[in-house]
């Protein structure tokens, strides 16, 4: 045999497969019943051209098994940015971690794993994400509206090689049964009409589009991520009572915004802080767990508007002009009085101090920068580290740390510095914190360093005539906000909303196609089969056309069965026998009783 011979056999067989027959004898009926592009492969073809490479790898790159790739990368790289503290959420915490772990912090610097969501890395992922969501969806789109145009396609020749079939004999005339069938598939939903002799049938095409509402809303959520790190703004504000907040920058203690924000976008609202209630559990196994945590405040969307009055309360923020702004945190704020040698006071006020546990043990610093002079009448400046609780649990207790988070036994401890605060210097200080390079620590009579407990009302007094420290009676609270605008939320909810909708519809909905054909059989008899196609095996196909089946039944009865034809005699039966004369014998063969012999 021949080479030529040889391949024409092997294409012969191989055409000759089940599965190509199959394919040959379904034709377009079989065709997919989905808008997922066909997976391709060069391993054992053809070999590719610089553009032949390029398509193959824009169709990996836009495949849905690739987008899914992607999606699980994107999620790992998130992981880093919930571990590690990051810049664009609190540098102070970076800070701390970079002194803690001088080892790795270098490792991490070149990583970029500080700014993960900034990093090349990252960025790079999301974009080939968001190409290949787009690159996917695209055309899968303009196929589906292409389907939807479209026409069920007609009937295979062969129906019993699908996966659910019935057939059988009606009396009703073939054109009579195609109507009924019409008619009922369309009462069912189904987008059907007759192509030939077999009507066409075909529903479910909710699940493709919910297939392409759930990647759409990916890349839904995907823009609102960007749109939210680009436009965003963020800053933080601690408020005593009674005192205000205006939106503008300078009255911020802390501001952050995306690259594409701008700061004269800042609407121009205002509020301040009345009051602020909290109260907490005292017996039980939540004790010092917060029952009331809530800040009332007054304020105005605009400049020179009406006064509002609202309670911002933890999850509950307070939304004007499209800021929010949340209540995140809660202190006090001890009133001292500072006087000079000659009893004059030259500072007088709240000094917030910062939690350093759940029952508020705070810590801060007092600075008093001007108007105070010493004995000699030079200028000086004084600072003092402070340890405030507010229910102190007694002299000999243990250390000082609160016992309890509201007012019950404040006492606030101080130790006292001269000298410069170092404010001078042109460099940024944190004002919780007392720089006490440039200083001297008071110091008794006998020379220890002076360190005192104070309760409400009562004073310290500086060594050497330097003046005095009251610890006043009234000790304010304050309330920390933090004011954002997040023009992506929206935007992303409306998106994993669509996201949760669409795989709910990919995943119940079955997209599947009915035919029914009738013709008039050999005998006269109009034969009626059904069959159906589904992009998966279910037994939901099946058990769904055995009820259409059974429907259109009561329309397109069943005929009756044909009378069995005569079968030809065997050899015993075809013997001749004696003949018996009916009228000498009864019905069984018998003489009759009393006939001739």
């Amino acid at each position: 045999m021949s080479k030529t011979e040889t391949t024409t056999a092997a294409d012969t067989d191989a055409a000759s497969t089940p599965e190509a027959r199959e394919a040959r004898e379904l034709g377009d009926a079989g065709s997919q019943l989905s808008t997922a592009p066909r997976e391709e492969s060069v391993i054992g073809g053809p070999s590719l051209g610089p553009l032949g490479w390029l398509r193959w790898f824009w169709r990996q790159l836009t495949s849905m098994r690739v987008a899914l790739i992607l999606l699980f990368m994107l999620s790992l790289a998130a992981i880093p940015g919930s571990l590690i503290p990051q810049n664009s959420v609190d540098e102070l915490k970076v800070q701390t971690f970079q002194e803690k772990h001088e080892t790795v912090t270098p490792i991490y610097d070149k990583l970029q794993l500080f700014d993960v969501y900034s990093s090349v890395w990252f960025s790079a992922i999301y974009l080939l994400l968001f190409i290949s969501l787009i690159g996917c969806i695209v055309p899968r789109t303009w196929q589906f509206v292409g389907q939807l145009r479209g026409r069920p396609p007609g009937a295979p020749k062969r129906l019993n090689r699908l996966p659910a079939y019935t057939t059988w004999r009606t009396t009703a005339e073939p054109e009579e049964a195609r109507e009924a069938a019409l008619a009922m598939l369309k009462r069912r939903r189904f987008r059907a009409h007759t192509v030939g002799d077999a009507v066409a049938a075909e529903k479910g095409y909710a699940r493709e589009a919910g297939n392409l509402i759930f990647h759409i809303s990916l890349i839904v959520m995907l823009v609102a991520f960007a749109t939210g790190q680009l436009f965003k703004s963020e800053g933080g504000k601690l408020i005593m009572e009674g005192d205000g907040f205006s939106n503008t920058l300078t009255q911020y203690d802390d501001f952050k915004s995306g690259s594409m924000y701008d700061t004269d976008d800042l609407e121009p609202f205002s509020f301040s802080l009345d009051k602020f209630i909290g109260t907490f559990e005292r017996n039980g196994p939540q004790v010092g767990t917060a029952r009331e945590f809530e800040a009332h405040v007054s304020y105005t969307a605009d400049a020179g508007g009406k006064e509002r009055k609202a309670v911002i309360e933890v999850n509950e923020p307070l939304e004007v002009n499209g800021s929010k702004i949340y209540l995140i945190g809660h202190g006090y704020a001890p009133v001292l009085t500072v006087r000079d040698g000659k009893g004059k006071v030259v500072f007088n006020g709240a000094t917030p101090l910062l939690p350093i546990d759940n029952n508020i043990t705070s810590t801060g610093a007092i600075k008093v920068m001007d108007g105070y002079r010493d004995k000699d009448g030079k200028k000086q400046q004084l600072g003092f580290n402070a340890f405030f609780v507010p229910t102190f649990a007694g002299k000999g207790n243990g250390n000082m740390f609160s016992q309890f988070p509201e007012l019950d036994f404040p006492v606030l401890a101080l130790t006292g510095y001269k000298g410069s605060l170092g404010v001078d210097s042109g460099l940024p200080q944190n004002v919780y914190q007392l720089d006490t390079s440039k200083m001297k620590q008071f110091k008794d009579a006998d020379g220890n360093k002076l360190a005192q407990r104070l309760l409400p009302g009562e004073t310290m007094k500086l060594p050497g005539g330097a003046g005095s420290v009251t610890f006043e009676k009234d000790i304010k609270e304050w309330a920390t906000f933090q004011v954002s605008q997040q023009p992506g939320n929206g935007l992303a909810l409306a998106g994993a909303i669509g996201a949760v909708l669409g795989l709910t519809g990919s995943l119940f909905i079955q997209r599947r196609r009915i035919w029914v054909r009738a013709v008039r059989g050999a005998d006269g008899v109009t034969v009626v089969e059904m069959a159906g196609l589904g992009r998966s095996e279910s037994a939901k196909l099946p058990n769904e056309l055995g009820d259409l089946a059974l429907t259109l039944n009561a329309e397109a009865p069943t005929a009756p069965t044909a009378p069995t034809a005569p079968t030809a005699p065997t050899a015993e039966q075809a013997e001749p026998t004696a003949p018996v004369d009916t009228e000498d014998s009864d019905t069984t063969g018998e003489p009759v009783e009393g006939a001739e012999k």
